[in-house]
């Protein structure tokens, strides 16, 4: 079983015990199985990847093939206490749409994505070219990413779609914070964590 990652960490915390929980884009399923081990919790993942859900089903986590592209049609309102989706918002079609869908289907969503609006962004635009950095690792030509934004972005998403915020973290990729990122965090920030729900 792989570690966790630092920002996952955090989004265990924001679960309570006993939950229905529903992951989306889960990979290997390192954080269900995490979440089963230390908060009880009945999860469900959807992957796209055959060989991660074959590691997943190995990890013992129960697992669904599924494009999230298409939605979560499949589920029905409320079905589940959080829906969580960790670095992926920023790799599907219509990032809009699935935010709704996760707010009908779970009664809070958790999203992370990485701050294209980080000063290192900024300043490899400025220089003219697109940001590689140790959230966007990614050079323009191979990116799986196609709907980059900024913290302010995000929000401005929300307000539209009347989300309510319940919680903003930003950090560094060791998910170490700062000062300047709690001062500044749409400058600061390199990864995003949020959690919301339905004004």
């Amino acid at each position: 079983m792989n570690t966790l990652r630092p920002e996952l960490r955090t989004i265990a915390d924001w679960i309570a015990p006993g939950s229905r929980v529903l992951d989306l884009g889960c990979g290997e399923g390192t954080l269900l199985a995490h979440l089963r081990q230390t908060r009880q919790v009945d999860g469900y993942g959807l992957e796209i990847d055959p060989a991660k859900i074959v590691r997943a089903i190995d990890n013992g986590i129960n697992v669904i093939q599924s494009d999230l592209d298409v939605g979560l049609a499949e589920f029905a309102d409320a079905s589940f206490d959080y829906v969580i989706m960790t670095q992926t918002l920023q790799a599907v079609h219509y990032p809009d749409r699935l935010l709704e869908d996760m707010l009908r289907v779970g009664r809070e969503g958790i999203i992370t994505f990485p701050n294209f609006g980080h000063w290192r962004c900024r300043l490899q635009l400025l220089g003219g070219h697109m940001p590689v950095t140790a959230s966007l690792p990614h050079t323009w030509y191979n990116t799986p990413n196609i709907h980059l934004c900024t913290l302010r972005d995000f929000e401005e998403l929300c307000a539209e779609k009347d989300f309510h915020i319940l919680e903003r973290t930003v950090a560094d990729q060791q998910h170490r914070s700062s000062l300047p990122m709690r001062l500044w965090p749409n400058l600061m920030g390199e990864v995003a964590l949020y959690r919301l729900r339905r004004a």
